[in-house]
């Protein structure tokens, strides 16, 4: 899956507080993996790795590849949880 670098960031800055670490254990992985997905760089710890996503320089922040798709599909349903009954329908 392909995204803007922008884009990712915009649905990240979305998400209500708390959201990472929600993800997180959803996944059951860590926290700093979820923000490192969002373009953070969050190594110590013994956390944070990144495999399969791919920054690659470009317009618009560039572009990002995922492999796995899972943070964003969880990202994008909080998001949508988050949103006014009103703005749904």
């Amino acid at each position: 899956m392909l995204i803007t670098f922008n884009e990712l960031r915009r649905i990240k800055d979305s998400l209500p507080s708390g959201s990472m670490q929600r993800i997180a254990d959803e996944l059951g992985i860590n926290a700093d993996e979820v923000r490192n997905y969002f373009g953070g760089r969050h190594f110590e710890g013994g956390g944070g790795s990144i495999a399969g996503v791919h920054f690659q320089p470009g317009p618009d922040g560039g572009i990002v590849n995922f492999e796995d798709t899972r943070i964003y599909e969880c990202a994008l349903r909080l998001l949508k949880e988050c949103q006014p009954a009103e703005a749904a329908e």
